[in-house]
């Protein structure tokens, strides 16, 4: 079954329609200049009403967010974290460390807009190899959850997610090959709605699908019927594949 994230949470009622539809995790966006963003006390309130199966996993963008992650989770009781990378190199090593030593349980999900690969000229065959060989590379074994699921969502340097727009899955292919060849976990976001959601499965054939924009009446408030019909959806393809 492919795991569902339905994402952008910024009230309980959107969340319980999130979960009611049978979506497997909602996320919330701690990132400042997403219309989207939320505070740690609503994120708190609506992760205390939510039931423990369900995966709440925080949004942020590494050098971006107004609070680090591991400032937030002792206070949502988030179980995971979506991470967009930074353009720094000495920033994300050293901010992971810290915060997979303080919560060795945590899940964690690293984000690359894949314009930022376009921006930088890498061909989507070398990519592929990258992440087929990415944990082979290692000097020792990463902590269990730690570079294993990975988001493609469809931003760039400007814009790092959100944006509502898909990109070219066709052009992913190998990077997604890659990924599955290397025992990695691939999440497609970036421009889904229920109607173009089976079309990125079935090119991408991915582990997860992540939405935000594309199951909204606005930013930052969901359509109901919206949420139910992309988890119908999702679910119309794994049967269709099993």
């Amino acid at each position: 079954m492919t795991w569902v994230k339905i994402c952008g949470m910024t009230n309980l009622e959107d969340a319980l329609v999130a979960v009611d539809a049978g979506a497997d995790a909602v996320g919330f966006v701690f990132y400042e200049k997403s219309p989207r963003c939320v505070s740690v006390e609503t994120a708190r309130e609506i992760v205390e009403k939510l039931p423990e199966n369900v995966e709440k996993v925080g949004v942020f963008v590494d050098d971006e967010s107004t609070d680090h992650w591991s400032k937030v989770v002792p206070s949502t009781r988030l179980t995971a974290v979506q991470q967009y990378i930074s353009l720094e190199p000495h920033v994300q090593p050293h901010r992971v460390a810290v915060g997979r030593a303080l919560f060795p349980n945590l899940k964690f999900f690293t984000a690359f807009p894949i314009l930022r690969f376009l921006e930088a000229g890498a061909s989507p065959e070398e990519l592929g190899a990258n992440f087929e060989h990415l944990r082979e590379g290692l000097p020792m074994p990463p902590p269990e959850g730690m570079l294993e699921t990975f988001v493609l969502d469809s931003g760039g340097s400007k814009s790092p997610g959100g944006t509502g727009r898909t990109f070219d899955w066709a052009w992913t292919v190998p990077i997604a090959e890659g990924m599955r060849r290397g025992g990695l976990k691939l999440i497609v976001a970036g421009g889904l709605t229920p109607d173009n959601v089976g079309e990125a499965m079935r090119v991408l054939k991915p582990w997860g699908v992540d939405v935000v924009s594309g199951v909204e009446e606005r930013p930052g408030k969901k359509d109901p019927e919206k949420v139910r019909a992309f988890v119908r959806a999702v679910r119309e393809i794994d049967r269709k594949v099993s």
